[in-house]
């Protein structure tokens, strides 16, 4: 009866440990895509940033001329 105890508290350890690691590999999961997020918003702002320079660009030119 013991034994069959052991073995029954193993197995729940087991499954215990495969559900945290499942969490972990989750967390992962959604830390790389926040990051993949920020570096899309990153490069989204860089190019509205270049736009605005370059329309400034040519209102200043449209003035100087």
């Amino acid at each position: 009866m013991k034994e069959r105890n052991r073995e029954s508290e193993e197995e729940k350890e087991r499954e215990l440990g495969k559900e945290r690691e499942s969490r972990r590999e989750i967390q992962r999961e959604r830390r790389k895509e926040r990051e993949r997020e920020g570096e899309r918003a990153n490069e989204r702002k860089m190019v509205q940033k270049s736009k605005r320079e370059r329309e400034r660009e040519k209102k200043n030119e449209c003035v100087r001329e």
